[in-house]
C-alpha cells in the first residue's frame, strides 16, 4: 500500500465544515491568546486573552459559545502550537470536554505569518489568527489518544535523556580533573572511567597523596573497594608516576573538593539510570508488540522503547512512511540550482529520529539481511554509507508498522528483493 500525504491532507481539509467555529491560540506560559474564524477564514469577534488556569479556561469556552450562538455555529475545533509544555493542561482540559483539539507545526506559523497582511510582524494576536488559518486549510496534526503505558515509556524516555546528559557532562569534567591534576594516571588506566581507575581516584586521588604510601598500602585500600585489584605490578607504576607527577600542585583541597562532588554526581547519576532502565524494561513487558520487535537480532530494549515511547502504537500509522514523516525522516527535495538533491526534512520528533537510526545502525551490524543490504547499496549501487542507512531507516519504519498492523513476526528472507534471495 502506497502513502500518499496529499490524501491525509485531503481528510484533514473534509474534517471542517461550514458549521465549524475554527479558533486559534497562541500559547504562552501566563496567558494565551484566541482567534476565531469560520470554514471561509473570515475572522469573527474579538481576541480573546486568557490566563492559563482553570479561571482563564472557562472564559474561553464562554467566549467560544457566545461566537457559536451569533454566527450559528454547532461544530468548533480549536489549533495550537505545542509551544514547550505551556499548551498539555489546556488542551488536556479541552479534550476533557469533548472538544476537538489539533496542532500546528510552529515551522510553518513562522512560514504562514504574512499571509494576511504581507509583513513580517510578529505579535500575540496576529499569531493566534494564523493558527486559526492553517486549521481552516487542513494544515495541522490530529492529537492521537495514546493509552498510558505509551506517555509512561515516553517520560521515562525523555527521563533517561537528561539523566544520559548529565552522566556524559560528569565523565568529562573528571577527564578534564585527571588532565589538569594527576594527567600520569592515564599512563596506567587505558579508560579512566573504569572500576580501577575510579577506585584509585577515590581513595587518593592526587600524586601526592600517592606518594605517602607503599605498594602495600595501595593493594589494601583497593580491597576495601574491589574484589579484583590491579597488582603489585600496576601499584608499583602508580608511585612511580606520582613522584614524578607535573599535575598541579596547588589549590589541592578545593582540586580533592571538586573530584569528591564530580564522583558523587556520577554516582548518582549510574543509580538514576540504572533505576530508569529498569522502570523501562517492566513497562515494556505491558506492551504485547514490544517482544516481537526485541525478537529482531539487533533491537535492543532501549531501543524499542525509544521508537514506542515517541510513536506511540505502531498499529496506528497507516504505512511506514508515516512513522517516517512523524520522525522527519522523509525526504526532502530541491529545485532550482539544487534540482535533484534530497535531504531528510527533520520536521518530526528528534528522539524518535535518533532512536530510529541507532536500531537502524544496530541492525547493520547486527542482522544479516540488514547488512546485507546496506553492503549491496555500499558497494554495488555506489551509494554513501550514510545514504545507505538513511534509506535502511525507511525499511525499518516499513517493517516495524507491518510488524504492529499484521500481528506476523519478522522474517529477515522478506525484507529482501526478490533478486537478491536468489
Amino acid at each position: 500500500m502506497n502513502f500518499k500525504a496529499q490524501t491525509k491532507q485531503n481528510q484533514l481539509l473534509e474534517r471542517i465544515s461550514t458549521q465549524h467555529l475554527v479558533v486559534g491560540i497562541d500559547i504562552a506560559q501566563q496567558s494565551h491568546v484566541a482567534r476565531a474564524v469560520n470554514f471561509r477564514g473570515i475572522s469573527l469577534g474579538t481576541p480573546l486573552h486568557f490566563s492559563n488556569n482553570d479561571i482563564g479556561f472557562s472564559q474561553l469556552l464562554q467566549w467560544m459559545k457566545d461566537l457559536q450562538e451569533t454566527h450559528t455555529l454547532n461544530d468548533a475545533i480549536i489549533g495550537m502550537e505545542p509551544t514547550g509544555h505551556y499548551w498539555l493542561s489546556l488542551a488536556a482540559s479541552l479534550k476533557e470536554r469533548s472538544l476537538e483539539v489539533v496542532l500546528v507545526n510552529p515551522h510553518l506559523v513562522k512560514k504562514n505569518k504574512e499571509n494576511r497582511d504581507n509583513i513580517p510582524s510578529k505579535s500575540d494576536i496576529k499569531d493566534a489568527l494564523v493558527i486559526a488559518d492553517m486549521v481552516k486549510n487542513g494544515y495541522y496534526t490530529v492529537i492521537k489518544d495514546t493509552s498510558e503505558v505509551f506517555i509512561e515509556l515516553r517520560v521515562l524516555m525523555a527521563n533517561r535523556e537528561s539523566i544520559v546528559h548529565r552522566l556524559v557532562s560528569v565523565k568529562n569534567q573528571i577527564h578534564r580533573w585527571v588532565d589538569i591534576v594527576f594527567l600520569e594516571l592515564r599512563q596506567v588506566y587505558k579508560h579512566l572511567i573504569g572500576s580501577g581507575s575510579l577506585a584509585t581516584l577515590r581513595l587518593f586521588p592526587t600524586p601526592a597523596d600517592l606518594q605517602k604510601l607503599t605498594i602495600r598500602q595501595v593493594i589494601d585500600g583497593w580491597k576495601t573497594v574491589m574484589k579484583r585489584h590491579s597488582g603489585e605490578r600496576r601499584a608499583g607504576e602508580l608511585l612511580a608516576l606520582a613522584a614524578q607527577s607535573v599535575g598541579a600542585k596547588h589549590a589541592e583541597k578545593a582540586y580533592k573538593l571538586h573530584l569528591q562532588q564530580l564522583l558523587a554526581e556520577y554516582d548518582l547519576a549510574m543509580d538514576q539510570l540504572q533505576v530508569i532502565e529498569d522502570e523501562v524494561a517492566g513497562t515494556l513487558v505491558r506492551i504485547p508488540l514490544a517482544e516481537p520487535l526485541m525478537a529482531i537480532k539487533g533491537m535492543s530494549i532501549l531501543s524499542v522503547a525509544g521508537i514506542l515511547g515517541e510513536a506511540g502504537d505502531l498499529s496506528g500509522y497507516a504505512h511506514g512512511n508515516a512513522l517516517l514523516r512523524h520522525a522527519g525522516l522523509n525526504l526532502a527535495e530541491s529545485s532550482g540550482k539544487w534540482k535533484g538533491q534530497m535531504s531528510i526534512s527533520k520536521r518530526g520528533r528528534p528522539r524518535l529520529r535518533h532512536a530510529l537510526f541507532m536500531a537502524t545502525m544496530a541492525l547493520i551490524m547486527n542482522d544479516e539481511t540488514f547488512k546485507r543490504q546496506h553492503d549491496v547499496n555500499v558497494k554495488t549501487k555506489s551509494m554513501k554509507p550514510m545514504r545507505s542507512v538513511m534509506k535502511l531507516c525507511g525499511k525499518l519504519a516499513r517493517i516495524l508498522v507491518s510488524i504492529a498492523r499484521s500481528g506476523e513476526a519478522y522474517e529477515p528472507n522478506r525484507v529482501l528483493p526478490m533478486k537478491q534471495i536468489a
